[in-house]
This record gives structure tokens, sequence and C-alpha cells, in this order.
């Protein structure tokens, strides 16, 4: 199904092609892309089947789960503590949180959290689905943990784990949850359909999430295709495979921890409950709007200064070493983790973004959610059709279409 609704101004062709494209070949089941310019949108569409059991159309009010996307917004959160003076980035974390402490963490500054650098990916021993919804339990056993390296030596993306630290000193901060205050501030003043802890009454809105099938024949192809995004030697590439990302690494840790699997990840305890790394539901339309209004004024509103994108968005984990990589194969000058206080930023050749100022993040299925200082931009894209491919290529020829129109 190629049929598509909404609005593409002149000279945004390219972007509606691309998406047209991708409903039209399969590689969306369904979808919505949304561009802001300037504070005011330029694009948003959307098309294809929110449901395929019940073939519920994807309509201008459907939103999606968009994983680890959530983390931009939870990070957006955190700054404008920083910005408002409430949140010192440098000062240890037990400043707000004084329990965080225990085991060797007395020191450990709040950007180090942001920044996954922590050495905090997973809680031994693990918590359940149950414990992590009703939040108090998960955040105990980070108190607790040891953390894994010396922090700020080496970096490993913190999952799920990334949503409570953030969101605990938040907490401690507000008084409020990093739902409460993300609804209170952020997407309440902005109008943006988008909820960490999701109310009941938007289930009906949810678009069902299926899985693409398995696009490599071997093992020896998928080792390939990440050798070639990386730019790395194909035995360098299977050595960070093998003890970075395999199994019972500390990686595969950290995507399990608070006992989240395929089938809970559905469910609406999961939705309801707040996990503020990963469980965020929403529109394109409101994440183009949530990161349009960090660059630009958006209907009044503006979030953060320039200075505030300028010092979240420096990069932090350039020179420390990704935990686990073989040593001898990829130095730590070798960034394959491009992490700012909250944000990937812009890497090419893998996802180039706007240009060398673009910041945001991805969330597993294929969603991104990001911004360009230079050009103004606030960009969203949401798909319920998740695929397993090292990098997910739609987000990165829609990005693509973006800059192309821009010139």
């Amino acid at each position: 199904m190629s049929d598509i609704d909404g609005l593409v101004e002149a000279g945004w062709e390219p972007v509606a092609d691309i998406f047209r494209a991708n409903l039209k070949d399969g590689r969306d089941l369904g979808a919505a892309c949304c561009v802001y310019v300037d504070g005011r949108a330029v694009v948003d569409l959307w098309g294809g089947v929110a449901d395929r059991e019940t073939d519920r159309r994807w309509d201008r009010d459907t939103v999606a789960l968009v994983a680890s996307t959530t983390k931009g917004a939870t990070a957006i959160c955190a700054h404008l503590l920083v910005q408002r003076g409430q949140l010192d980035l440098d000062a240890p974390v037990t400043r707000y949180w004084p329990e965080f402490g225990a085991a060797g963490k007395e020191m450990l500054p709040v950007r180090y959290l942001l920044s996954h650098q922590a050495g905090l990916p997973y809680v031994d021993p693990p918590v359940t689905f149950e414990d992590a919804c009703a939040w108090d339990p998960l955040v105990r056993a980070l108190e607790a943990q040891k953390p894994l390296w010396t922090p700020g030596t080496e970096h490993l993306y913190h999952a799920m784990t990334f949503g409570f630290l953030v969101g605990e000193v938040v907490r401690r901060i507000t008084g409020k949850t990093l739902g409460n205050f993300f609804a209170d501030e952020i997407a309440g003043p902005l109008g943006l359909s988008a909820w960490v802890g999701l109310p009941e009454e938007i289930e009906p809105c949810v678009a069902t999430l299926a899985t693409a099938p398995f696009p490599y024949n071997s093992m020896e192809d998928m080792v390939a295709d990440f050798a070639r995004l990386m730019r790395l030697e194909p035995a360098v590439a299977g050595a960070v495979m093998q003890t970075v990302y395999g199994p019972g690494t500390a990686f595969m840790k950290a995507g399990a921890v608070g006992g989240v699997t395929e089938e809970n990840m559905h469910s609406r305890d999961y939705r309801a409950a707040e996990f503020p790394g990963a469980n965020m539901v929403a529109s394109a339309h409101a994440i183009a709007r949530l990161y349009a209004a960090t660059v630009s004024e958006v209907d009044g509103i503006r979030l953060l200064r320039p200075d505030t994108v300028m010092a979240m968005t420096k990069a932090q984990t350039s020179h420390s070493r990704m935990h686990g990589a073989p040593s001898e194969l990829l130095p730590a000058t070798k960034n394959l983790f491009n992490m700012s206080l909250g944000f990937w930023r812009a890497t090419p050749p893998v996802h180039p973004l706007f240009g060398p100022a673009s910041f945001g993040h991805p969330g597993s299925g294929g969603s991104l959610g990001a911004a360009d200082p230079d050009s103004r931009v606030g960009f969203g894209y949401v798909p319920n059709l998740w695929p397993a491919a090292m990098i997910d290529p739609r987000a990165i020829e829609l990005t693509a279409a973006v800059r192309r129109c821009l010139g």
C-alpha cells in the first residue's frame, strides 16, 4: 500500500517520494514522517497500515512505540534543568541522589550518566519486568551496583538503565517522574502527542508493531555489512561483533535489563509504565516538533538556548574505549559510538543527518528524532515495521532527502 496523506510544501517533494517508495516497496508497513524548518512543518506525512490484523489505517492521530528515540526526549528534560540552573552536569550524582554513592560511585558525575560512560549498563542480579515497571526496585538495584569499569574511561550503550539513571536524577530535583515532567514542561506546552507512560485513553491510537524478515543469509553476510557500514576490516568487524555484541556480553545484558521481552513489550503494562530510555509512544509530528523547539521557536516556545544546545551536543566518547572491544584491533580513537550528552551526533558516512552540527537519537525499529541548529530543522520518523538490519536505511534515506531539499 502506497497511499499517503498529509502535507508537503513545494520544494519538499523528494522527502515524500522516499516516504511513498518505502510503503510501496514493503520496507514500511505503516509510518509517518515530519520535517520542521524555522518552527513550522514543511512535511507532515503518514500512510500505510497501523494494524495488519484489522487493516486499520495509519492516520493523523496514530502513535507508536519509538524505543530508544525516547532517550532524546529524556535528555532534553535533563538539559532543560541544566539551563535553569537546577542541574550541574559536573556535580556528583550524589548531590541530587545521595543513595547512588554506594559501591564506589560517590564521585561519579552526572555527565557520565548522559554519555553512557557510567559503567552501569546492567544490574546484577537482574530485576523482573514487574519490578522495573514499579520503578523503585530497579533504582535500588542501580544504587547498589558497582560500575563495570572506571567511570569515564570506557563507554557502552546503557540501553535500558539510561532512562532510570537520568530519570531518577530528574525526579530527585523536581519531585516529578520523568514522564510527568516531560508532560508538564514540554509535551503539554508544545501540544505533543508523545508520552512516557501512556494514558489508557490513547491505547486505540497505538500502531501494532510487526517484525520484518531477517535480512542476512549468514553470519558472514552480517559481519560484512557491519564492516562496510563502520569502515572496518572484516577481521576487525568480526572480532568487535563477537566480543561486544556476542551472546552473554555486557551489551546483550544491557538490552535485557528490566526483563523486557518481545512479548511484554507489546503489553499495556509496558506502555503504561515509565522506561525513560525505551518506551515513549509518539507521533512523528510530535518528535519533529520537539526537536524543532530545541533549535528554533515553535509557536512562541523555544525549549533550549543556543549555548545549551552547543554544550549538550559536544562529543563525549571520542577518547574513551568501547567496553569489550578488542583493544589491539580497535583503539579508543576509532569511535563507533559518537555520543554527546544524551544524543547521537552526525556520523558520516553511516548517518550524516543534516550536517556536522546535527544531533538526535534513533530507536530500535527504525524511528528517529533529530535536529540541526544550522538549518533549524526538526525531524521525526516513526514506523511500525521493525527490521533486523545493522543500520536501518529508511531514516538514512529520508534525512538524505531532507539535505537535498535544504540544498
